[in-house]
């Protein structure tokens, strides 16, 4: 399994939630939807219309962890949902595949079109849990939260949400591009 990262660039990310919408929305709104809750996409998929329609939160037991969780739906994402399900039937998969009735595309389909995307704008470590990935770096950016962050993604520990999110990584890169082995007032290099 190849690793992949969250999408830091905010511009970025709403890059290619255009570029999805423009392309298909069910797509965009699966998208938005992985950014909005930080769920797992085992468990974006298995929700129908019903599950969402007139909610503020939305309830599941995680497949992963077999752990209930309520979550609420961001009043950003909410008119998103609405407009997308205000044409289906309560009883159809939120993100339901074109060829197969009524199913919910298969992880590997949400795989793909994430990655088609990601590539679109020269990214190349984009997954499904990149959508999970982005939701949490970005939380943790506008709130410096990581405890309340690694209650969310039900992480055991804060420095495995640091590294999941991309924190960690972050931090090493700037530590590294900041060395200097230069004396105070010089301005060439050692070499």
């Amino acid at each position: 399994m190849n690793t992949v990262e969250p999408i830091r660039d905010i511009n970025t990310v709403m890059d290619i939630a255009d570029y999805l919408k423009s392309k298909n929305e069910r797509d965009y709104v699966m998208f938005m939807f992985g950014i909005y809750t930080g769920l797992r996409i085992s468990d974006i998929l298995k929700f129908r219309v019903r599950d969402v329609k007139g909610k503020d939160a939305i309830y599941l037991r995680e497949k992963k962890t077999g752990k209930e969780k309520r979550f609420p739906l961001n009043a950003e994402l909410k008119p998103i949902i609405e407009d997308y399900i205000s044409d289906k039937k309560d009883y159809e998969y939120l993100f339901k595949s074109c060829r197969s009735g009524n199913k919910a595309i298969s992880r590997q389909q949400a795989y793909k079109i994430l990655s088609v995307a990601g590539r679109k704008f020269n990214i190349d470590k984009v997954g499904t849990h990149t959508l999970r990935k982005t939701f949490g770096y970005h939380m943790y950016q506008q709130t410096h939260d990581a405890v309340t962050i690694k209650e969310i993604l039900n992480h055991a520990d804060i420095s495995v949400t640091l590294r999941y999110i991309g924190i960690n990584q972050d931090n090493k890169d700037k530590a590294i591009k900041g060395l200097s082995f230069r004396k105070s007032g010089e301005h060439k290099a050692l070499y």
